[in-house]
């Protein structure tokens, strides 16, 4: 296994990896349905559905590359001497993309930017562009955040109003913040009202899990369900329990140390504030600060002293991991006499990501929402080992459910 790794996510991302056949029909569908509306003057949305660890961004990255080679090389497509941008709003895996355009000759690294950029880029200059690819949309904003600069209501709209077509992957358990809280129902509200197509991916390339675990993944945050694990949970993947943090953390420093691009996560619930200091997590024994801001072109799981610290949604969302030890933290517990899982808004800690929406939610809704991106952000950690998948419990009762379900499923073995 080890020789087949690869820890570098230029590489994952690559416009020249090898594409599955459904993969490349899709890109070559979406250079037709491009080739099309192009010449059109008002906007047309293609939108690809999918789970995480689908291949939407990968089926992206050969578009865009296979778009640009046209618009710079090619005078007999409809595509030459088009203006087009891939925009994405994480700037860990903007770095990522700027990495790959820096090594090939027909992208430019100005070619990659975040939503806000692009949008106050055209406004200063009153223009338009041809397309626009979005990778992550369930990232971008639906209202306005004036601190960062974006003063309008909603990024895709104001995205499509600058545009002529505008590609975009999209996944509704990828939501994690309420300032860009998205449903598919919001969303094709916005995307039904032009021409369009939507695809959906369904196959899961990331996880070598078995289908059933990551039902089990599935049933925990969408149901809030503590069901067995199933008996094949460990086959061809390394899924494991702990009742210790630190003896969870000794394993993924063994794992890193072997295969590397193996670390510790865990969601809101521990101190922590926008200060520019360390702030702990701690369990027992176990005690590592959250991760800090990435001022490197490297994205984070790629810095060898990143091994030391904890990550969070922000910093691992959109990469593969070899091995993850996740932390399930304060918020969640398990119901006493049941088998359900329970979500305390009050225990979160992440203020940015829970702020209030008067115009969506009432205060009551505005709490189940909030549970939902919890979940949400849960199950974006579920899938990030593409190897494995260590878990702990901070709650003490949820802690013990999983452990002891852990032990009878070894023992079946």
């Amino acid at each position: 296994m080890t020789t087949d790794l690869i820890n570098d996510a230029t590489q994952k991302l690559s416009p020249f990896k090898k594409l599955t056949a459904e993969q490349n029909k899709l890109v070559n569908t979406i250079l037709q349905f491009t080739k099309k509306h192009i010449k059109q003057d008002y906007p047309a949305i293609f939108t690809v559905y999918g789970d995480a660890g689908t291949g939407k961004s990968v089926v992206l990255a050969h578009l865009f590359n296979e778009i640009q080679v046209a618009a710079r090389t090619d005078k007999t497509s409809a595509l030459y001497g088009t203006t087009n941008y891939f925009v994405v709003n994480h700037p860990e895996i903007l770095k990522v993309y700027k990495e790959i355009a820096g090594n090939l000759p027909h992208l430019y690294k100005k070619d990659f930017t975040r939503p806000t950029s692009l949008i106050n880029q055209l406004d200063k200059r009153s223009a338009t562009v041809d397309l626009i690819v979005i990778d992550e949309a369930h990232l971008l904003l639906s209202r306005a955040d004036p601190y960062n600069n974006f003063t309008y209501q909603n990024q895709l709209v104001e995205l499509i109003k600058r545009a002529k077509i505008v590609i975009l992957v999209f996944d509704p358990y990828q939501v994690l913040r309420t300032k860009s809280f998205w449903t598919t129902q919001q969303l094709e509200q916005i995307t039904h009202q032009y021409p369009h197509e939507d695809y959906h991916l369904t196959h899961q390339f990331r996880v070598n899990a078995s289908d059933e675990l990551l039902e089990w993944f599935n049933h925990f945050t969408d149901d809030g369900k503590i069901l067995p694990f199933p008996q094949n949970a460990r086959q061809n993947y390394d899924f494991r329990i702990f009742d210790d943090a630190e003896k969870m953390r000794q394993e993924i420093v063994k794992r890193n140390n072997e295969v590397g691009l193996s670390r510790i996560l865990s969601t809101t619930g521990y101190p922590s504030t926008l200060d520019g200091g360390k702030h702990y997590i701690t369990e027992g024994k176990f005690k590592m600060p959250w991760d800090q801001y990435n001022y490197t072109s490297k994205p984070w799981a790629e810095i060898p002293k990143t091994i030391n610290e904890v990550g969070s949604i922000y910093t691992c969302q959109g990469f593969d991991l070899n091995y993850t030890g996740i932390i399930l933290s304060p918020p969640i517990s398990q119901i006493p006499g049941t088998n359900r899982l329970q979500i305390d808004p009050e225990k979160f800690t992440d203020i940015e990501a829970f702020k209030k929406r008067k115009d969506l939610f009432t205060l009551k809704q505005l709490n189940q929402a909030k549970k939902r991106l919890f979940m949400n952000m849960i199950n974006v950690l579920f899938k990030r080992g593409v190897y494995g998948t260590y878990i702990y419990a901070h709650d003490p009762l949820l802690r013990q459910t999983l452990y002891q379900n852990y032990l009878e499923l070894i023992e079946k073995k």
